[in-house]
Parts: C-alpha cells; structure tokens; sequence
C-alpha cells in the first residue's frame, strides 16, 4: 500500500467537516484538526480545507514521519492510521511495544529492522491490540469508543 492508497482509505474513516463538542480537537476537515491544519499554513475556514491539501498535511505530519513506506505492507495503514487518531509518537510506540523493541516513539533502523523480521499477520494483531487496550483507558471512550472499535475491527479485517 502506498500513500495515495493509504489516504484513500484514511479518507473513507475520517469523513468531511466535524465540530464535535466532546472531541477536544475541535474542528476537523477529512480529519485534520484546526491546529494541524493552522500548523501547516492553513488560514480559511476548515470546512473548506480540499481534499488535496489535507493529504498533503497526512504525508508531511503522519505518513513520512513514520517512515511508512519502508514498513511492511500488511501494517503501512495501521500505523499510519493510529497516528492520524492519537499522534506519530504515540502510534511508533504501539508499533514498538507490539515488536517488544525499545518504547521511545520515533520509527527508526531498530524497529524498521524488526518489523521487517516479524510475522506479518502476527504484527498486524499485535499492534492494533496495543491500540486498542490505549483507547478503551481514555475518558473519552464511553462517547467515542463504538466507533474507534469499530474502526479497528474494519482495520483488522481487511487484508
């Protein structure tokens, strides 16, 4: 999967425009928040941030952050998937954990190495279930859990 791929999908999760009021991220268009989008140069109103702007900011901010391109395959969209939802750091550190690598959340040669080595299927599972376990202890569950869950099940079940 490459990234055109990987945000084709992204896409399909994230949606248009949401100003949710429990979401503490505020404004969102094709899921970036306001304060990425301002970040990156952004000055109009968010719901008229393009589609092709928001993926210019997913492949600046998530997907090369996290060197997706060089992680196998069978996980690129979980990883880059999980960052868009709780941070590069905290997604390298999912990735980490699951490949029982050093925790330091920054996707460098000692876990490009071992997830290159480890089973693939067995990466995939272990990774989306260290994500999962880190959202079902964040206050915002109860509004929001349902849907993460579901998220994750549809993550898991497409190959």
């Amino acid at each position: 999967m490459n990234f055109d791929q990987a945000f084709e999908k992204l896409i399909g999760h994230e949606g248009r425009y949401s100003n949710h009021p429990a979401d503490k991220g505020g404004e969102t268009m094709w899921g970036i928040t306001e304060s990425v989008a301002r970040a990156h140069g952004y000055v109009g109103a968010m719901e008229e941030l393009t589609q092709w702007q928001a993926g210019a900011i997913y492949r600046a901010s998530y997907w090369t952050p996290l060197k997706a391109d060089q992680l196998p395959a069978e996980v690129r969209f979980d990883v880059f998937d999980g960052a868009v939802n709780s941070g590069v750091a905290q997604s390298a550190k999912w990735l980490q954990r699951a490949l029982g690598v050093t925790v330091d959340g920054v996707v460098g040669p000692q876990t490009l190495a071992a997830a290159q080595r480890a089973p693939a299927a067995v990466l995939k599972c272990q990774y989306n279930g260290q994500r999962l376990a880190f959202m079902t202890d964040l206050a915002t569950w109860p509004m929001f859990g349902k849907g993460w869950a579901r998220r994750l099940a549809k993550n898991l079940m497409e190959v």
